[in-house]
């Protein structure tokens, strides 16, 4: 079974055809951004902390859905929806590993009304000629673990993020090319009609 560090939680190489003089975008631009990403689609690749990749087709539909669905061979699917998050692993015979939403740092993106601005969530605010980074963490768990976001500054787009669990793991999601408003049903994040279709 995976464990929940391999799927929520590096890559230090990004190549993106932006002007080198971009600026590094405020935390209420970024807010405004997330809220506004009401579902979207997007090929990944997931780098684990031992090196390892996987790929497929990230879905997200806010707030508190998302989908990862695993190219093959790797047939795992990771959704979080309800407030939970799931873990099916198809070797396993067994009912999804599930947790709580709250206590993962994608929450803190998937969130009704995403406030970066709010006090000490973001404990990291930094820019390169390209990219501007957030790291952010929940200021009353900060065991829970943070999230680093990384954006394209013009346009501003979602690229990738890096979680770090409590533990110190960390698992990168690099993403393609992100399209957002795509019709996305509710029933993709059911977490009780993914147990159904899977016998549990």
């Amino acid at each position: 079974m995976k464990s929940i560090r391999h799927i929520l939680a590096p890559v230090a190489f990004l190549i993106f055809a932006v002007p080198a003089t971009a600026e590094k975008l405020s935390l209420n631009v970024l807010s405004g951004y997330l809220n506004g990403l009401g579902t979207a689609r997007s090929a990944f690749t997931q780098i684990n902390e031992d090196g390892s990749r996987s790929t497929g087709q990230l879905l997200i539909r806010r707030p508190g859905g998302i989908r990862f669905e695993y190219s093959p061979p790797e047939t795992s699917l990771v959704m979080a929806g309800g407030g939970q998050v799931a873990i099916f692993d198809s070797k396993s015979n067994q009912p999804p590993e599930r947790f709580p939403l709250s206590k993962t740092p994608l929450n803190l993106i998937l969130a009704r009304n995403v406030d970066l601005g709010a006090s000490n969530m973001v404990v990291g605010h930094a820019s390169d000629e390209t990219t501007t980074t957030v790291t952010d963490q929940d200021p009353k768990n900060p065991e829970y673990g943070s999230i680093q976001l990384v954006f394209t500054n013009n346009p501003t787009e979602l690229r990738q993020w890096i979680v770090t669990d409590g533990t110190g793991q960390q698992t990168t999601v690099v993403l393609g090319d992100l399209k957002k408003g795509v019709n996305l049903q509710g029933t993709l994040f059911s977490i009780q009609r993914e147990m159904r279709i899977r016998g549990f």
